[in-house]
C-alpha cells in the first residue's frame, strides 16, 4: 500500500509539472473522446432512420369482403406464434374504408363513387411486421401456403401486399451500412489512439533522464511505469469530463435546429442515455490513457 500511494503521489506530480505538456495531452484525449462520443451520436442517428424505414415495410393480407372476423382472428394467433413475426396488426373493414376515404380526401371521382356504391367495398386487413427485414420472404411463403391461407374449405384472403425487390433492396442498404459504419468507427478510433499515444510519449520524452537515473538506482519497472499510467488516468478523466461538458450544449444545439432534418432529438437521447454514454467515455478515457502510458514507457525501460 505504500509503495501504491507513492506511485499515486509521483503521478500527481508528474500531471501538475507537466505544465502545458499535460494540458496538450488531455486536448488530444478530449479530442480522441469527442470522436467517440460523435460515432455514438452518429450510430444512434443511422440505427434511428433505419429503424423507421424497417417499420413502413409489412406483408399486407387484404381479406375478401364478408369474411367472419373470427377467422382472421384465428390466421392472427397462428402468425403471432411464429418466431420471425414480431406483431401483427388488425384493421376491421369500416376502419379500412374510413382510411381508404381519408387517403383520397382530395380525388372527388373515388369518393363519389363510393358514396354511388353505399356499401363497403372492402374487406378487413392484417399488417404483418417482423423482426428482421430478411425475414419477410419467409412469412410471405408461409401466407402462401395452402395451411396458411385455407382455413376450413374458403378462401378468405383476396391478396397480398408485398414487394420482394423493395425489401430486398433495403436489406443491402442496412446492412451495407451497419458495415459501412462499423469501418468508419473503426478506423476513426484507431487513428485517435495513433494520435493520443504519441502526445503521451512526447510527454515521457521529457524525463527520459529521470527514467534512466531511477533504473540505475535499482527502480523496478512497476515503480518507474506506475506513475505514468497514473498520469494517463488523470488525462482520461478530465478529458472524460471536459468531453461531456462540451457535448452537453453541443446536442442541446442539435435538439433544437436538427431534430427535423435527422428525425432524432439528438439532446433528448444524449440525457436518456448519458449515464451508457458516461461509463463508455470515461472507460475509454482511463484506458485509452493508461494503455498509451504503458507502451510509450516501454522503450525507455527496456534500455
Amino acid at each position: 500500500m505504500t509503495e501504491l500511494k507513492r506511485i499515486i503521489k509521483a503521478g500527481f506530480i508528474n500531471f501538475t509539472r507537466g505544465g502545458l505538456v499535460s494540458f496538450a495531452a488531455v486536448l488530444v484525449v478530449t479530442i480522441t473522446l469527442s470522436v467517440i462520443a460523435f460515432i455514438i451520436l452518429l450510430q444512434a442517428v443511422l440505427y434511428f432512420s433505419l429503424n423507421v424505414i424497417k417499420d413502413k415495410v409489412d406483408v399486407t393480407i387484404y381479406f375478401n369482403v364478408g369474411v367472419s372476423e373470427n377467422k382472421i382472428l384465428v390466421l392472427k394467433e397462428s402468425l403471432l406464434k411464429l418466431p420471425e413475426v414480431k406483431d401483427v396488426f388488425y384493421t376491421d373493414a369500416p376502419l379500412a374504408l374510413k382510411l381508404f376515404r381519408d387517403r383520397h380526401k382530395n380525388d372527388y371521382s373515388t369518393i363519389a363513387a363510393l358514396d354511388e356504391i353505399k356499401e363497403n367495398p372492402l374487406g378487413a386487413t392484417l399488417s404483418v411486421k417482423t423482426k428482421e427485414i430478411h425475414q419477410y420472404e419467409s412469412i410471405a411463403n408461409f401466407l402462401k401456403s395452402d395451411s396458411a391461407l385455407a382455413l376450413g374449405s374458403d378462401n378468405i384472403v383476396d391478396h397480398l401486399s408485398y414487394n420482394k425487390l423493395i425489401i430486398d433492396r433495403l436489406n443491402n442498404i442496412i446492412s451495407g451500412a451497419q458495415k459501412l459504419g462499423f469501418l468508419i468507427t473503426l478506423l476513426l478510433i484507431i487513428i485517435s489512439i495513433i494520435v493520443t499515444f504519441n502526445t503521451i510519449r512526447l510527454t515521457i520524452f521529457i524525463t527520459k533522464e529521470e527514467i534512466g537515473v531511477m533504473r540505475l538506482v535499482g527502480a523496478s519497472k512497476m515503480r518507474v511505469r506506475g506513475p505514468f499510467m497514473v498520469e494517463g488516468v488523470i488525462y482520461g478523466v478530465i478529458a472524460a469530463f471536459a468531453t461531456l461538458i462540451i457535448f452537453w450544449p453541443a446536442t442541446a444545439w442539435f435538439g433544437r435546429n436538427m431534430t427535423d432534418f435527422l428525425g432524432l432529438n439528438i439532446y433528448d437521447y444524449y440525457i436518456s442515455n448519458f449515464f451508457q454514454i458516461f461509463a463508455i467515455i470515461l472507460l475509454s478515457g482511463i484506458i485509452l490513457g493508461v494503455i498509451s502510458s504503458f507502451w510509450a514507457v516501454r522503450k525507455y525501460l527496456n534500455k
